[in-house]
């Protein structure tokens, strides 16, 4: 795994938007870190941001896909079990796709991503939703760590 995150780190800006998309998708991967230290080596957390918010998106639109296939089967075999969709359909019952702002969080994320495609939500919203949730979560963690940083 360090050997992957070594080469994420070294493509910049792109192996950032890669690692973001891996991390939004099922697979588990952890963007946060490759942003981090690519901020600490001079890159810009303006451009980190952009990058690992839109990479994070469409990995959280990979989810959205998979649940417009319908197949709850193959859902529960990516590892989504049952109970974080059912969790998530509670969840997002009468809410809408606008409900895709919280895909950004750990364990339900890729779950709610999956029921708004099962439920056929509006895909503009919900990448629109998804997008301004998964941009504010590294915002925050962004500002958290160099928040941090300065207590040094």
């Amino acid at each position: 795994m360090e050997a992957i995150t070594e080469f994420l780190i070294d493509w910049g800006y792109w192996g950032l938007f890669l690692s973001a998309l891996i991390a939004g998708s099922v697979l588990p991967f952890s963007s946060e870190a490759v942003m981090v230290v690519l901020v600490r080596m001079g890159l810009d957390p303006v451009g980190c941001v952009v990058a690992a918010s839109l990479g994070n998106t469409l990995g959280g639109m990979t989810c959205y896909w998979i649940g417009t296939l319908g197949k709850t089967e193959w859902i529960t075999r990516l590892g989504v079990s049952t109970r974080q969709l059912a969790r998530a359909r509670k969840f997002l019952s009468g809410r809408g796709a606008l409900m895709a702002f919280f895909a950004f969080l750990p364990t339900i994320g890729e779950a709610i991503a999956i029921v708004l495609g099962l439920m056929r939500g509006n895909v503009w919203l919900t990448g629109g939703a998804m997008l301004a949730g998964k941009t504010a979560r590294y915002i925050v963690i962004l500002a958290t760590f160099q928040g941090a940083l300065s207590l040094f």
